[in-house]
């Protein structure tokens, strides 16, 4: 069974950087999208990156230029890199994947495109 882990949250000033982690258990990029998300208290959850059907990647209007989403298969690992951190990134930062069912129906940012979620890493960005 695929699990997913998060990590590299923090804290950090407005202006910083933090890059996040996500580990599966076993990954197999063929049959599997890959996202990240982010959930702040009070708010509803929403998608930050993510890889599209064709290897491309897309990423939310708030983070476009800041925000990077990579990957290492052989290293079953998600990246999201975050640079000019905003006191509006602060959030729960999740980790989500999807088989090729879901995947194929579903916009890259839509959270019913995903049907495995990590437990989240927190980003604060304090001003």
């Amino acid at each position: 069974q695929v699990q997913l882990v998060e990590s590299g949250g923090g804290s950090v000033q407005s202006g910083g950087s933090l890059r996040l982690s996500c580990a599966a258990s076993r990954y197999t990029y063929s049959r599997y999208c890959m996202a990240w998300f982010r959930q702040a208290p009070g708010k509803e959850r929403e998608g930050v990156a993510a890889f599209v059907s064709d290897g491309s990647t897309t990423y939310a209007d708030s983070v476009k230029g800041r925000f990077t989403i990579s990957q290492d298969v052989a290293k079953n690992t998600l990246t999201l890199q975050m640079t000019s951190l905003k006191p509006e990134d602060t959030a729960m930062y999740f980790c989500a994947s999807g088989t090729l069912h879901y995947c194929s129906q579903y916009a890259p940012l839509t959270i019913r495109r995903y049907n495995l979620w990590g437990q989240g890493t927190q980003v604060t960005v304090s001003s």
